[in-house]
């Protein structure tokens, strides 16, 4: 059976009311809980996993992808209204969607996400289709040394974030790095920096830590220049990006659609890592640089492309070889075991119309996506209306209730209020947040593959194998030519200052 008899038995399989119902209540569920602070693709999917057990096996699993794709499109709704990441994800798209809010332009921020995230998450599944099974057989060769390399790839990116002080954005990430040493050694199994309190022994989680930074520090640095109850923000606007705006950033969707699917097929790296390297990429490539991290509507395009692109990339191991390449695909996996079913090569040729009825749905699932997000833009726009006396106490319960939803634990709340005092103190002395967020995110994964791989093959390791060396090298020309550009600029302005005077 050829591709094209592949996927036309896969969209027969959706023939019937049953399949497409499915597809939209898992668009909506998907969409709400992404929206939702502390409801991760992956925690959504867990969820609804139990309720799939009485359906079919070819429902139940459409229910719980289409919940995964959607999930990664509802982070940025909070991201853009209320600077509140609803996935870690969505840390990236806040960047450049919370400013054009407050500039009035709401309506362009979320049309923009909604737009990059169903074309983005288009091509993720066209790539999944075309290459699942080569690209899976690439991906898994990766050892912890390219690994390594791929995460100080992205850690590379925090030149671009330090909107002309590279020195207070290295200074974040420092910070972001230590945290993440907090908690039991991945390695050694000893407990580092805990002080003996056993809350500390698996670090901070990531969803508490995210809420803070982002969101609590925004109702501090507003409670701190409070003026009184009747403000609320001048102007929210409904309006959608132009065919032209589109157009003109049609370049960083298509190119960080295509980093995302890459990046989501290296189990362990993940939508976060995506869409922070596509920013970065998309900032360097742009004729418009200085706009991002201001309002720029290709920061996010590039955010959202490459997060929702990275779940059609994520599927590849998880369907190919059986091997989840995500936390959400971990879960996945074990849907797939709870209907007798094991994925791999074997299962394209047993249960075709199965698998070739995932690829189906996810690709209907974008058009659902577009119509609801276009259809619920004007009522999310709603949310900002509001007067910040009621705004922002709103955010505040939400990022309690969001840190809280994880486990269940105050610490979480606790840890939450205490990365916001540490996010406002931040933003008051010009450091940006970001860098921490990508530093948590990335620490585990450059340490643990960097001790593997050094206990493996010991230091040469990194001059051995080309692909790691490769990607390093490109690092490291990322992270100096900001730095020596903007080394020039303060020698040219520096040399202007004392001609005139």
């Amino acid at each position: 059976m050829d591709l094209l008899d592949s996927m036309l038995v896969g969209f027969g399989s959706l023939v019937g009311w049953k399949p497409l119902i499915i597809i939209i209540v898992g668009v909506i569920i998907g969409i709400l809980a992404g929206a939702m602070p502390g409801l991760s693709p992956s925690t959504a999917v867990a969820l609804l996993v139990p309720f799939s057990y009485t359906m079919t096996p070819e429902l139940a699993l459409i229910l719980l992808t289409t919940i995964y794709l959607a999930t990664n499109y509802g982070g940025s709704i909070t991201a853009v209204l209320i600077n509140t990441p609803g996935t870690p994800a969505a840390a990236v798209t806040a960047l450049d969607g919370y400013p054009l809010t407050l500039q009035g332009k709401a309506g362009k921020g979320l049309g923009t996400a909604l737009i990059a995230s169903t074309i983005g998450g288009s091509i993720g599944v066209i790539v999944l289709v075309l290459f699942a099974v080569p690209l899976a057989h690439i991906a898994i060769k990766f050892g912890p040394a390219d690994y390594f390399a791929l995460a100080l790839f992205g850690l590379a990116t925090v030149a671009s974030m330090g909107r002309g002080n590279i020195i207070k954005a290295l200074v974040a990430i420092l910070i972001g790095l230590m945290i993440n040493m907090i908690g039991i050694d991945p390695i050694s199994g000893i407990s580092r920096f805990s002080f003996g309190n056993d809350r500390l022994y698996d670090g901070f989680s990531l969803i508490p830590a995210l809420i803070g930074l982002f969101a609590v520090s925004v109702v501090f640095a507003k409670a701190e220049e409070w003026t009184g109850f009747n403000r609320t923000l001048e102007k929210v606007g409904s309006k959608l990006p132009t065919l032209k705006e589109i157009l003109e950033i049609r370049g960083a969707i298509l190119r960080s659609s295509i980093i995302g699917t890459i990046i989501g097929i290296f189990p362990g790296a993940g939508s976060t890592i995506a869409s922070f390297i596509s920013y970065d990429v998309s900032k360097r490539s742009s004729k418009h640089p200085e706009l991002f991290g201001e309002g720029s509507l290709e920061g996010v395009a590039a955010a959202e492309a490459s997060n929702s692109s990275s779940v059609g990339g994520a599927l590849v191991p998880l369907l190919a070889l059986g091997i989840p390449g995500s936390a959400t695909d971990a879960v996945l996996l074990g849907a797939f075991m709870l209907h007798d079913l094991v994925p791999g090569p074997l299962l394209f040729k047993t249960r075709p119309e199965l698998v070739y009825g995932i690829f189906a749905a996810l690709i209907v699932a974008n058009i659902f996506i577009l119509l609801l997000g276009l259809y619920g833009n004007r009522l999310f726009i709603r949310v900002v209306a509001v007067p910040d006396a009621i705004l922002y106490p709103m955010i505040l319960t939400l990022a309690v209730v969001g840190s809280y939803s994880v486990a269940g634990s105050l610490f979480d709340v606790a840890s939450c209020i205490g990365f916001g005092i540490m996010g406002w103190l931040l933003k008051r002395y010009g450091y940006p947040v970001a860098p921490v967020v990508l530093g948590i995110v990335l620490g585990k994964m450059i340490e643990t593959n960097f001790r593997r791989a050094v206990m493996m093959h010991g230091y040469s390791v990194f001059l051995k194998e080309k692909l790691a060396l490769a990607v390093l090298i490109i690092a490291v020309i990322s992270f100096l030519y900001p730095l020596m550009k903007q080394w020039k600029e303060d020698r040219a302005k520096r040399a202007a200052h004392s001609w005139k005077t």
